[in-house]
This record gives C-alpha cells, structure tokens and sequence, in this order.
C-alpha cells in the first residue's frame, strides 16, 4: 500500500553503477571494478534496508508494537513495488453516486466473487490488530508462499469490524485481509503462515465514504454513525460488521481510508 512517508527508494540498480564506470580494455580490472560496484551496491541495498526497518520500527512504538528485524526484506520489497502502476485495485461495478452540493457523501458499489487471503487479529487496540495483521500477510505477499514468488500488491488492503447491535461499541476481534491479484483468483499460493486462511467472499453491494487520517476505535465509530446518518435507508445493511478498507500503509501519516456497510444478501 503507498504512504506518504518514506519516500520510495532511489537505490542505484547494478545497471546505472555499470553507466558511471570508465570503459576499460583491461579485463581483470573491468573485473575488479564490477567486483565494487557490486559491493557497492549491496552496501547500499543494505542501507536501504535499515533505514526502512527503522522507519516501521518508529512507528511501530506510537502503536505499541513491535516491529522485527526479519520483516526488513519484505518492507523493502513492498516498497520497491509500490509504484501506481504496479498497484492493482479491487475491481468494482459503480452502481451510484451520491453527492451534495458538490461533494460526495458516498458511493454504492458491487464486488464481485473473489478469494482474500485473510487473517483474524483480536489485539487490545484496533492499530495493533491492524499492523500486525498486515505484516503477515506482507510476509505472504512477499515470497512466504508456496509459489515462492513476490504476488503484487492489490489496493485496498481491508479489515472487517464488529460492533454491538446499537453501533455503540467495537469488538477486538477483527480480519485483515488481501484481495489475491486477479492472476491468482483460480489457484492462490498456499500461505506459509498457518494463521493465514483463504476465503472466497460472496458477491457484495457496498455503500462506500470515503476518510482520512488515522484509525482507530473513536474514528471508526464515529465514520459508522456518519454513514448510518447520511444512508437514506441504512436498515438494509448489516448492523454489526462494516469493513475498512484502507489505501495506504498503516505507517503512512495521513491515511486515505473507506468505510464500508454491507448490504444484506
């Protein structure tokens, strides 16, 4: 998922280093020289690499979680391929708009049947289920598959909420979950992690908001009853499971994020 923060990484490839060196007819020094340039470019590799992890790291603290040293390959994977055009978005069939005054209160939408890979996360506080929810299945994304490939990015990476009936309350327990690639929706990779399930979700009609910021118990029940208000017939969705779908990482500063009521079947 993108974030404002870190900026993508700017490592030189082998290729440009190739570029910066003098041509030479000597062979074992053209040798010698593809020896450092290599090196330097591991050197740098592994810079980017901490400074990424250190990044996470911080804040991973302000959520109150911990953030390994073996999650650095992956961050640094994700973020290297993290460019609009490597992203894919959920496909979706608009259905309306509805707007006031020229903004937009919501939008009604249909997904189609799809396999998620998900994981259930029941943590003392929504931020701490929702990143480590997520590393995992950055884990999976990143070559932790029985494919043993990097799978792509899918956008957005959503979490299903529960609350009690009046809508005045939030459950812990939750589900990140990731939409497999479209390439991958006949036969998705096995996940290594066991805590990883895949599910095939039903065809849904959704009443979308969009929100910015960051998410938590207060904001998202908050953007619950903000919708409740606005829906002209708000009965007709589930009272007590919404989804958040979120667009950015959950170490981006300022999140773009959707609340999701789900219409009933």
């Amino acid at each position: 998922m993108s974030g404002a923060e870190p900026s993508g990484p700017a490592a030189i490839t082998l290729e440009d280093l190739d570029g910066m060196a003098e041509e030479s007819p000597d062979s074992a020094y053209h040798s010698h020289g593809s020896s450092l340039e290599e090196e330097g470019a591991e050197r740098m590799d592994d810079e980017e690499q901490e400074r990424l992890l250190s990044y996470w790291q911080s804040v991973g603290r302000g959520h109150q979680v911990d953030v390994p040293r073996d999650m650095a390959e992956p961050i640094q994977q994700l973020t290297r391929n993290n460019s609009p055009q490597e992203r894919q978005s959920i496909p979706f069939t608009l259905i309306q708009r509805k707007e006031k005054l020229g903004d937009l209160l919501y939008e009604k939408r249909q997904y189609g049947k799809a396999k998620w890979a998900c994981i259930k996360m029941k943590e003392k506080q929504y931020e701490q289920s929702i990143c480590l929810g997520f590393m995992k299945l950055m884990r999976y994304i990143c070559e932790q598959n029985s494919s043993g490939l990097y799978l792509g990015i899918t956008i957005p990476i959503v979490t299903i909420v529960h609350t009690n009936e009046s809508q005045s309350e939030m459950r812990q327990a939750v589900t990140v979950a990731y939409y497999l690639p479209e390439v991958l929706q006949d036969q998705p990779p096995h996940p290594f992690d066991s805590d990883i399930i895949i599910e095939e979700w039903p065809s849904t009609i959704v009443y979308s908001r969009s929100f910015r910021g960051i998410t938590n118990e207060d904001s998202i029940m908050r953007e619950i009853n903000l919708l409740a208000e606005i829906l002209e017939s708000p009965e007709l969705c589930l009272q007590d499971t919404f989804i958040i779908a979120g667009y950015t990482n959950p170490a981006a500063a300022n999140r773009h994020n959707e609340i999701w009521f789900l219409q009933r079947p």
